[in-house]
């Protein structure tokens, strides 16, 4: 088969212990799964069902950043309210459609840090105008993300401390089990809508304390058991 320009590369991240690469097919992020969150943004935090949006898996979204490396992004174009939000990554290494709650997690592969960038001002206009978020979520260098490490070597992450850091002064703190959806729970839903397969990427949600950053400044972002990420604000 031939092509009229050359095809795109996929993105492969880092896993921990390991020379092969995990191939990114999709990447799904949870809105508001953690109830501080939902209030800090202004909606009621009862259990309704979890909402899902979509960022691009090409490299110019997709940001993999080597183990103990940080990596440096561009501010994003057409913003004055560019935001951090930490993030637990799933990564599914079997696929599957209306997986159970029980089976979700023999489906997953591994498990990393990741960052949702935000033009925070761009989302909001569009949510009050009713219109799509791409614009605000799925823009290039906005999903940079840690190596991964497997559930084989860390087990099932459904404990730990999240936290995230901008220049050293502590701006998100949580535990994963603040999740408002626990990671198997959004898996078993988000297989209802769409068929999971190997290679995707799911970003669980984002605790509360998110906020801007600017040209200059440096993130980190830790969770229990996992490759630390830092990125640098250029």
């Amino acid at each position: 088969m031939s092509f009229v320009f050359t095809p795109p590369s996929i993105v492969g991240i880092p896993v921990v212990g390991s020379d092969q690469q995990f191939p990114v097919r999709r990447v799904y992020c949870v809105g508001r799964n953690y109830a501080a969150h939902a209030r800090e943004m202004g909606f009621d935090p009862d259990r309704e069902p979890p909402f899902f949006f979509c960022k691009p898996n090409d490299d110019a979204s997709v940001v993999p950043v080597a183990d103990g490396k940080g990596v440096s992004i561009p501010y994003p174009p057409l913003t004055s309210n560019y935001h951090y939000e930490a993030e637990l990554v799933v990564a599914i290494g079997k696929g599957g459609a209306n997986i159970p709650v029980e089976q979700a997690a023999s489906h997953i592969h591994s498990y990393a840090v990741g960052l949702d960038m935000t033009r925070r001002d761009l989302q909001m206009k569009m949510r009050e105008q009713g219109r799509p978020w791409e614009i605000g979520k799925a823009f290039d260098f906005s999903a940079p993300i840690a190596p991964l490490r497997t559930l084989a070597d860390v087990g099932e992450i459904n404990a730990g401390a999240i936290v995230l850091e901008v220049d050293g002064e502590v701006r998100q703190k949580s535990d994963i089990t603040h999740l408002i959806w626990s990671v198997n729970e959004v898996i078993a839903n988000l297989s209802t809508l769409f068929t999971l397969q190997p290679g995707d990427l799911i970003f669980t949600g984002t605790p509360e304390g998110v906020g801007a950053v600017k040209q200059g400044q440096a993130i980190k972002v830790s969770i229990e058991r996992l490759p630390s990420l830092t990125v640098h604000i250029e």
